[in-house]
């Protein structure tokens, strides 16, 4: 974690289902404490329906929590109205989900352009096409450009699927289940890819799963259970 301080933070905070003031509302999320450095890798496990798309959600300005603070790059996003925060997910935080949400009748370079068109440009200011073209070279895609979804296999479509969340340079990229769909070889490249990807591109990289090979490839694992989070690092 660099000097300057993290670049993501979660203090206090919680998620309730219900009116906040009803004793017997669920609590998904308690309290939770975070601090994530800028490049750092980190993996939340834990059991289905413990909360971990809901904090990924509210990580991502997808969701509001009911209580605390979260926190991106210095700055609380609780005093941002729902158009800042839709600014702020397209220029600074990237989302792969396990379903890869690619339009059937667009090719890949157009799926992958379409988060550019309301900046006009690449977040680190280079074309978005060469951008573009550039990365989708670098997962392996370059002779697949005009493809549409349809045509290509689970694994190419999750691989899109990245670059599209990579194209506008944020700094932040969070991923739900993202192997969750795939044969178990698509899943193993596509896990090296990430951890790869968060060296080359700088980008701090949050992943939710199921999968412990994909989680032991992150720095860090954390484990969701009973709305609160532990640290799983010392059982690796």
């Amino acid at each position: 974690m660099s000097e300057a301080g993290p670049l993501l933070e979660l203090i206090d905070v919680g998620k309730t289902y219900g009116p906040a003031a009803d004793p017997n509302a669920p609590a998904v999320l308690k309290g939770l404490n975070l601090a994530v450095g800028a490049g750092e890798t980190l993996a939340v496990v834990g059991p289905s329906g413990c909360g971990k798309s809901t904090l990924l959600n509210i990580i991502g300005t997808l969701d509001r929590p009911t209580s605390g603070q979260v926190l991106l790059d210095g700055k609380d996003l609780a005093v941002l109205d729902d158009k800042a925060l839709a600014g702020l997910r397209g220029r600074q935080i990237g989302f792969v989900f396990q379903l890869h949400h690619l339009l059937p009748q667009c090719s890949i370079l157009e799926n992958v352009l379409l988060p550019t068109l309301a900046a006009g440009k690449a977040g680190n200011g280079e074309p978005p096409e060469q951008r573009a073209r550039r990365l989708l070279e670098r997962v392996g895609l370059s002779h697949r450009l005009s493809y549409r979804p349809g045509e290509l296999s689970g694994g190419e479509r999750q691989r899109a699927a990245v670059v599209r969340a990579l194209i506008n340079a944020p700094k932040l990229l969070l991923a739900d289940e993202p192997t969750g769909s795939l044969d178990r070889a698509s899943a193993d490249n596509l896990g090296e890819l990430l951890v790869e990807l968060n060296g080359d591109e700088g980008v701090t990289l949050i992943v939710v799963t199921h999968s412990i090979e994909l989680a032991g490839r992150m720095s860090r694992v954390l484990e969701l259970r009973n709305g609160t989070l532990s640290d799983r690092g010392e059982d690796r």
